[in-house]
């Protein structure tokens, strides 16, 4: 068993406690939050998700263990632990079967690793800090990953100041085409990975950097908190570094030059090892992890190891405040020769990717040919064949699918372009739709647009260039010109690349090589991603993702209902005391003023010397309050009020914001929760949660991407297949998504019926599926059986014109005895509980059915209700 595979055990217990911790509980608040948000068009995916949650048990259920620990706590038995690291039992006993000196002959002993093959767990056992690898295979969102992990401990660290959460992160990149992937980070929408209480501190406070090219320093305050500095690996190395010689002044020498190339090193280094409670995150790290692990690690482990331990590697001459809380390493390629990484603590691979629709499929489309030297003749049948296939696909935007070419050197290129050309044109193309870019030949601008709608080229033809962080989710074709003669990460390049996955595509990837290579292919996928290439060939996606897009924008009459709410009231009888806060005093950076008078000889000596907090970002104390009222339901006017008291000046730093929510929610203890009975016009559709565009005739349409499994995918009602059975009725948005064949059949039944007797019903529509509450009003809150309140959204409101309303919820037989006493139940009593509150306007049935379809009988009362010929309620 893998460590990744002991750990899902673990973390699946405390998933079902509901991530429960007693001295953090804010952190079931936020991985609830993130996996479920109120947010629309985003949400983390599912193997973010399973990341994000492994990374806090580690951090706060294990205390953020080194691996080694985390090994032997996971593998308390001598044999498991050797065979989760892999250690053959030859190399056991050559150490006289004595786990310490096992453990040190794999440290110390170069030899002893070559032999037996332990390079990677040599590097395990080598770090002195926690290091973990999140290995994620490509399009699953590393780049996200990395931004819901420090937002998360940002946020953990605002909520409870004192307890060593990180503070400020450094995020390296290999290359300058990673780098430019990152930017990500800085369109990330935090809000739907963080509640909205912690959202708005977050948001206010963090400071995030991309270093650039000619920069002596980074632009950081030294000492300060929040800051995210993404940089490339070779701008903070320990090591001499070509700048620009003009910033040497006009009379430089070659000593003045190579004490500036250590100097700028060692100005970013200073800036970032001033930053206390730091996380290192290293993107893309099977470049200094794994492949590379012989040629690239020591260079920047050397730099890590000089912010972990500052005093060792710059011999003292520098101190600084340091506090490296772990390093989180991100890949899709955890193996070094086949040897799996033994830091893996998640594993997500290309296969799953491909199942879970992330990945695009290439199931029979890994196409092997053999040109017998005749390249000429494989490239041409390459061309034709993409566009044949792919001639006509494109995305939901329009922008047409797209081939890549891989050639080993520029040379190659200029020899073999003709052929393209040719083909192009005998296929009736122009040849302008080629897109060349290589080192004698730049076309950045038009490298950078060629993933979108506006590039005008379709087929690139590359060397050396568009390998990881090359995003091009119209990729749908990839080829490699000539037979391989090294490995040359053609996997990375090809296999990967054109396997992006968009909402609503369901044409499969497809890849051109040789039979030589598809050799290579195979051997660099399970030297790279510990697949195989009958895994890759093999796997089919499990889910699909679509956009389904509103059709009755205005015309949706809410639904009015009378509904029990919640909220504070003051308890008279306890005689509670007035709002009294207090300043907070953590969180704003301290700074010194010091005053200067003029002495003696007219130098100028220290006068005074004050110690002083500031925070540059602050909140006006109106905005606060209303914030603060929203939340604890306290008067705005006493909020403000006591907020004015605090802050004279007129506003409060953003860092105080939490402390002051915390105080106030204690405060609010001392009332009591009172329920009220109140009319609410609850929208079946809110437009505003769906993303608006507007179409090339002018029209506004509002849409929104959704994923479902690809068993479900019949489930699928396009209003464009059903208008002629539905007429008017129903498809208030379309494709409807139904979660069973039972509910797809009821609303057949209830179109049936309408044939008889449409003129008494008003519209039916379809609820089951939407449930994110920035999308609809029409949700009811119940107790689960976890305490905790729930929203629950039955399946369908058929709606008679006399605006009377029947609610049905569709349940297969066997989840019968669970409405008694389950989860089933508290949700149908809380629906219960909405119909009794309206008697006139609201009926609620639920119906059971043992098979696929729904018996005739169980739609008699459906059908009473229909034609006004139900029972009066209570009756």
């Amino acid at each position: 068993m893998q460590l990744y595979e002991a750990l899902s055990i673990r973390i699946a217990a405390w998933r079902e406690e509901n991530y429960k911790h007693e001295t953090y509980p804010a952190i079931a608040e936020i991985l609830e939050w993130a996996a479920n948000p109120e947010f629309p068009n985003f949400r983390l995916r599912q193997p973010q998700l399973r990341a994000l949650e492994t990374y806090w048990y580690l951090r706060l259920v294990e205390n953020t263990p080194h691996i080694f620990d985390l090994y032997q706590s996971l593998f308390p038995k001598k044999k498991n632990l050797l065979e989760a690291f892999g250690i053959p039992d030859e190399a056991f006993s050559r150490a006289d079967y004595d786990l310490e000196a096992l453990i040190e002959s794999i440290r110390d002993d170069p030899d002893f690793v070559r032999e037996f093959r332990l390079e990677a767990v040599r590097e395990t056992l080598t770090l002195d800090y926690p290091s973990y690898i999140l290995a994620l295979a490509m399009g699953a969102g590393k780049t996200i990953l990395i931004g819901a992990i420090f937002a998360t401990e940002f946020a953990m660290a605002q909520e409870y100041p004192e307890d060593g959460f990180v503070e400020n992160a450094l995020v390296f990149a290999p290359g300058k085409t990673i780098i430019e992937s990152l930017r990500e980070l800085a369109e990330t929408h935090y809000e739907a990975i963080l509640p909205p209480r912690m959202y708005k501190s977050f948001a206010a406070t963090l400071k995030l950097t991309f270093t650039r090219d000619g920069d002596p320093d980074i632009p950081v305050t030294r000492g300060s908190s929040w800051n995210v500095i993404v940089t490339n690996t070779e701008k903070i190395r320990i090591q001499k570094e070509t700048i620009n010689k003009s910033y040497l002044g006009p009379l430089f020498d070659q000593k003045k030059e190579d004490e500036a190339k250590a100097e700028v090193a060692n100005l970013r280094l200073q800036a970032i090892a001033s930053l206390p409670k730091l996380a290192i995150f290293s993107d893309e790290a099977h470049h200094t992890y794994g492949q590379a692990m012989d040629r690239e690690l020591k260079k920047v482990r050397k730099t890590v190891n000089y912010l972990h331990n500052p005093h060792v590697e710059s011999g003292a001459r520098e101190a600084h405040e340091t506090q490296l809380v772990c390093v989180v390493n991100t890949t899709g390629t955890p193996f070094f020769q086949r040897q799996p990484l033994r830091d893996v603590v998640v594993w997500y691979g290309l296969s799953e990717g491909i199942r879970d629709g992330i990945l695009k499929e290439v199931a029979g489309n890994i196409y092997g040919i053999d040109f017998r030297g005749n390249e000429k003749e494989y490239l041409a049948f390459v061309v034709e064949d993409f566009f044949q296939t792919y001639g006509a696909v494109e995305l939901a935007d329009g922008t047409p699918a797209k081939l890549a070419i891989f050639f080993p050197q520029t040379d190659d290129v200029s020899e073999l372009r003709p052929i393209v050309e040719t083909t192009l044109t005998k296929i009736g193309l122009p040849p302008a739709l080629i897109l060349e870019h290589h080192t004698k030949n730049e076309n950045k601008a038009d490298f950078d647009r060629f993933k979108s709608k506006d590039s005008p080229q379709r087929v690139a033809l590359l060397v050396d260039r568009g390998v990881e962080g090359w995003n091009v989710p119209a990729l749908f074709a990839c080829a490699l010109a000539r037979q391989l003669k090294t490995s040359n990460n053609f996997v990375l390049q090809a296999a990967s690349r054109c396997l992006r996955q968009v909402a609503g595509n369901e044409a499969k990837a497809r890849i051109y090589l040789s039979l030589e290579n598809k050799n290579v292919l195979d051997r660099q996928l399970q030297e790279t991603y510990g697949e195989t290439f009958a895994a890759l060939l093999g796997g089919e996606s499990r889910s699909r993702s679509t956009i389904i897009t509103l059709r009755k924008v205005d015309n949706v009459p809410p639904l009015v209902v009378q509904k029990v709410v919640r909220s504070l009231r003051r308890v008279e009888a306890k005689r509670a005391s007035p709002l009294q806060l207090t300043r907070p005093t953590i969180g704003a950076d301290k700074g010194t003023v010091i005053a200067y008078t003029p002495g003696e000889g007219g130098k100028l000596q220290v006068a005074d010397q004050v110690t002083t907090l500031y925070d540059v970002d602050t909140f006006d104390l109106y905005t606060t309050a209303q914030d603060l009222r929203r939340t604890y339901r306290l008067e705005v006017f006493e909020l403000l009020s006591e907020l004015q008291r605090l802050y004279p000046e007129g506003s409060l730093p953003v860092s105080h914001y939490v402390e002051l929510a915390k105080q106030v929610e204690k405060h609010t203890s001392q009332y009591e929760v009172i329920e009220e009975t109140v009319e609410v016009a609850l929208a079946l559709v809110k437009k505003e949660g769906f993303k608006q565009e507007t179409d090339e005739q002018g029209n506004e349409t509002y849409t929104a991407e959704i994923s479902y499994p690809i068993d479900r995918e019949h489930l699928l009602a396009h209003y464009a297949d059903w208008q002629k059975r539905a007429g008017k009725f129903g498809f208030h948005y379309t494709p409807y998504n139904f979660d069973s064949n039972p509910e797809q059949n009821f609303f057949e039944n209830l179109l049936e019926l309408l044939k008889l007797k449409p003129d008494e019903v008003e519209d039916i529509y379809f609820t089951g599926a939407l449930t994110d509450t920035k999308k609809t009003d029409f949700y009811i809150e119940y107790r689960g059986n976890d305490g905790r309140m729930h929203n629950y959204t039955p399946d369908f409101i058929i709606r008679r014109n006399d605006g009377k309303c029947l609610i049905v919820e569709v349940k297969r037989e066997k989840e019968r005895e669970d409405e008694i006493d389950g989860e089933n139940g508290a949700k149908a009593l809380a629906t219960r509980k909405w119909e009794g509150l309206n008697p006139d306007r609201l009926k609620y049935q639920m119906v059971f059915t043992p098979g696929e379809s729904i018996a005739s009988k169980d739609m008699i009362q459906v059908q009473s209700f229909m034609r006004r010929q139900e029972k009066r309620h209570g009756s």
